[in-house]
C-alpha cells in the first residue's frame, strides 16, 4: 500500500525533556490513524511533527525525518507554508475566526490565490458539502461563525482546512468539547474524508479509536510501543503494555 507518511526515528526534545523517543511509523495513504495513549505520552507531539507545528515551540528541537509522500519535510529549504497546506490541522477546540461562515472557508484559499466570484462559490460550497454541515448554514453563509453550535463550529473548521485542499489531514482530539451527537457526526465524516486523504487523529477515547480508524498506534512515555490494524491491537496486541491500556487496566 501506498505510504502517504514515513516517519524515521523521530525523537524531540522540549529543553531537556525528551518528548519523543527514536519513534518510526508508516502511515497508509488513504486511512485512519488513531494515536492513543495517556495524557502527557508524546501523541500531540508526534502529531505536530507531521506539519512541523513544533518549529513555533521555543526551545523545541527535533531529530530524525518525517517524509510526506516521499519528500522530507526537515530539509533545507522546505516551503512551511505548502507544507501546512498539504498538511492540514484540526484542534481540540473548535476556533472559528471572528468572521462571517463564508470568510472563514475562504480564508486559506485567498491567502494562496486570486479567485473571482463563482471560484469562491465553487470552493465554499465544495468544502461546506465535504464537511457535511453545507445543508445547515447555506442560508446564512453571511453570518457570525461564532454564532454555531460547538459541533457546527468544528465541522466548519474541518471545512475550513478542507478548502485549501490538503492531502492529509490532522486531528489533535477533535471530539473531546462535543457532545455525544456532534461526535457522531464527525466519526462519520472522517468516514467519508478518508475516501480522497489521510487522516491521523489524536483520541483519549478507546470506542472511537475502535469504531473509527484503520490503524491504531499505542503511545507510552515518548515511545511508539505498538503500531498495527486497529483490529489487531485491540484484539490481539503484541505487547502486554498496549493489552493493559487498551482494557483499561492503565492509563
Amino acid at each position: 500500500m501506498q505510504k502517504a507518511i514515513r516517519v524515521k526515528a523521530l525523537d524531540v526534545h522540549y529543553g531537556r525533556s525528551r518528548a519523543l523517543k527514536s519513534v518510526s511509523m508508516d502511515i497508509p495513504e488513504r486511512s485512519v490513524v488513531a494515536l492513543i495513549g495517556p495524557s502527557g505520552c508524546g501523541k500531540s507531539t508526534f502529531l505536530r511533527c507531521l506539519n512541523r507545528m513544533n518549529d513555533t515551540v521555543p526551545g523545541a528541537k527535533v531529530e530524525g525525518d518525517v517524509e510526506v509522500d516521499g519528500h522530507s519535510v526537515y530539509r533545507n529549504g522546505t516551503d512551511v507554508v505548502e507544507l501546512r497546506r498539504q498538511v492540514g490541522m484540526v484542534f481540540q477546540k473548535p476556533n472559528p475566526f471572528p468572521k462571517s461562515i463564508r470568510d472563514n472557508v475562504l480564508f486559506g484559499p485567498r491567502l494562496h490565490r486570486r479567485m473571482d466570484r463563482a471560484e469562491c462559490d465553487r470552493v465554499l460550497e465544495s468544502s461546506l458539502r465535504r464537511a457535511a454541515i453545507w445543508d445547515e448554514v447555506k442560508d446564512r453563509l453571511d453570518a457570525p461563525a461564532m454564532g454555531l453550535s460547538g459541533g457546527q463550529q468544528q465541522r466548519l473548521c474541518i471545512a475550513r482546512a478542507l478548502a485549501v485542499e490538503p492531502r492529509i489531514l490532522l486531528m489533535d482530539e477533535p471530539c473531546s468539547a462535543l457532545d455525544p451527537i456532534a461526535t457522531a457526526k464527525i466519526e462519520e465524516l472522517i468516514q467519508d474524508l478518508k475516501k480522497e486523504l489521510t487522516v491521523v487523529m489524536v483520541t483519549h477515547n478507546m470506542q472511537q479509536a475502535a469504531r473509527a480508524s484503520d490503524y491504531t498506534g499505542f503511545f507510552y512515555l515518548g515511545e511508539l510501543v505498538e503500531f498495527g490494524t486497529t483490529k489487531q491491537v485491540f484484539e490481539n496486541p503484541r505487547e502486554k503494555r498496549t493489552e493493559d491500556y487498551v482494557t483499561g487496566r492503565f492509563g
